[in-house]
């Protein structure tokens, strides 16, 4: 995929939002078999609710992925120079989850023409899950 031209980029530009289906039981099984990431609180139902919980809830690296997802859709991976996050809310089971970002700044950094990008993540409710900033060098 080509990346968007710097060029052609303006501040307030903003990102294709990523939705997502409700999030479901295969998917945080597939998910903790793929990173590795067995924490039964995102897996058994008995220990989530050990915890606290009233079920099983999503990895909060889940979450990360979905927004470099959103990222790669638009602009290669080997255009992000820096993806940071902080988790602000659980990604309870059922939830779909919205994706988006916008164009915040353009800079130029070590040589390179960047955007910085705000990135987030919400649930149906409009509840935020994930915040986070990207800066991604463009052409």
């Amino acid at each position: 995929m080509p990346a968007p031209a710097f060029d052609t980029i303006e501040v307030g530009d903003r990102l294709p939002d990523l939705l997502l289906p409700p999030v479901d039981r295969t998917t945080l099984a597939l998910f903790a078999g793929a990173s590795g990431d067995h924490n039964p609180a995102h897996i058994d139902i008995d220990a989530a609710r050990a915890s606290g919980m009233p079920d099983v809830f999503a990895h909060g690296m889940l979450g990360m992925a979905w927004l470099g997802r959103l990222l790669t859709s638009w602009a290669p991976q080997s255009r992000l120079r820096r993806f940071d996050v902080r988790f602000s809310g659980i990604t309870h089971l059922g939830n779909a989850m919205r994706c988006s970002g916008q164009v915040v700044e353009k800079l130029e950094h070590e040589g390179e023409r960047c955007v910085r990008l705000e990135i987030s993540s919400m649930n149906q409710y409009g509840q935020p899950k994930i915040d986070g900033v990207a800066l991604v060098a463009l052409p």
